[in-house]
């Protein structure tokens, strides 16, 4: 058995295990991955200030996220397909969270519904929203959404148009994967995948095949999202649906500042900072990169959490001493769903809070509300600007 000491270890296990089309789906970005790139390599541009003969026992990673108590300020952000890197996936990857005490975030693009989760957990998670042409499908997802008394509603703003992922259209990435030579001869060396997922509840999207009417292809979801997404989503239909949703939002993209203070006026609870992993806009800055002048433009007006690039409990720090309030975590998760499954996101979760614990002691902190610039080295040059 593998010595785990970090997510890398986890990552390479992950690749071992998963089909290729649903590992090249988690690992890429869009067109040349620049972003996706930059998410996890300009944290490594943030040094941290260490401090000795500190008093360092005691040490809590306890915190909020939109009210929520969380073990660490942690949560697992919506991924699509989750179900697809392992049997059942959200349902692992939830059962996991909530034994950890963190929160966990379906994706609209789950292969396990919201019913499912739901069902198999028995605890409110926050369910992540994507904006459709169909309102009516909307409104009931959102119905269905309150049914299964999800505490959250993650409404996703830069995904109104799909980016470019060149290794998703050459793999014809689907769920289930369509049976092509090429994907026949790497599902045969994928053979324990395969018997875990012949046992699976579902290998469908779960919130979208027998809700939508009028999808011509449901297993696909470059066709499904080129029909359906709203390109016309504006702030007035996002306040439009923060209020039918009537709880507590988060509103997950933003990165600008203009954005972030536009998301405070309309009364978001919390915003993410998030390029959506470098799977969107290539060429946009990192999120570690514009979190400094997003913090500067909203301060205390509105909870700022950050995602994409996080893959160590030092880049949780990072994040925090620079302002953000939570963080998201979402290929770090997969590469252990998809490894080991539930044991697999247990062991990303542990991996990333002992990291998170052990750098707070050494930088002289006991606890992660403390956590400020005074424990970093900024480039000067770092925060993104605009001319």
């Amino acid at each position: 058995m593998a010595v785990i000491t970090n997510i890398e270890d986890l990552k390479r296990i992950y690749e071992r295990r998963v089909p290729r089309m649903f590992y090249d789906y988690a690992e890429s970005g869009s067109w040349t991955e620049q972003t996706f790139r930059d998410n996890s390599s300009d944290f490594d541009l943030v040094r941290l200030r260490q401090r000795v003969a500190v008093d360092m026992s005691g040490r809590s990673t306890a915190s909020q996220m939109i009210g929520q108590d969380v073990a660490m300020p942690v949560a697992l952000a919506p991924v699509g397909l989750t179900g697809m890197q392992h049997a059942d996936g959200e349902i692992k990857a939830a059962q996991a969270a909530n034994d950890f005490g963190v929160p966990f975030t379906l994706s609209t693009m789950s292969i396990n519904s919201i019913e499912d989760v739901a069902e198999a957990t028995g605890r409110p998670f926050w369910f992540q929203l994507y904006t459709m042409k169909d309102t009516d499908y909307i409104s009931r997802l959102i119905e269905r959404a309150k049914a299964a008394k999800c505490s959250a509603l993650v409404i996703t703003l830069d995904l109104q148009i799909l980016g470019q992922r060149h290794k998703d259209l050459k793999n014809g990435l689907s769920a289930p994967p369509k049976l092509t030579p090429r994907t026949i001869a790497n599902l045969m060396t994928k053979w324990a995948w395969g018997i875990e997922m012949l046992g699976a509840k579902r290998r469908h999207f779960g919130n979208i095949v027998g809700h939508v009417h009028g999808i011509s292809d449901t297993s696909s979801l470059g066709a499904w999202t080129a029909e359906q997404f709203d390109p016309s989503l504006d702030w007035g239909k996002v306040e439009k649906l923060m209020e039918q949703w009537g709880g507590k939002v988060i509103l997950k993209g933003i990165l600008d500042a203009e954005d972030a203070k536009m998301a405070a006026k309309l009364g978001a609870d919390a915003i993410v900072v998030s390029n959506h992993g470098g799977r969107q806009l290539d060429g946009a800055l990192s999120s570690i990169r514009v979190l400094p002048e997003i913090m500067d433009a909203v301060g205390s007006d509105i909870e700022v959490h950050l995602d994409s690039g996080i893959r160590s409990g030092q880049d949780v720090l990072k994040a925090l001493a620079l302002g953000a309030k939570g963080t998201m975590i979402g290929r770090a998760f997969v590469y252990g769903l998809g490894a080991m499954g539930q044991a697999g996101v247990t062991k990303a979760l542990e991996v990333i809070h002992r990291e998170l614990d052990i750098t707070m002691a050494l930088c002289g902190e006991k606890n992660v509300a403390n956590l400020g610039r005074h424990n970093l080295l900024v480039p000067e040059d770092f925060g993104g600007r605009w001319a």
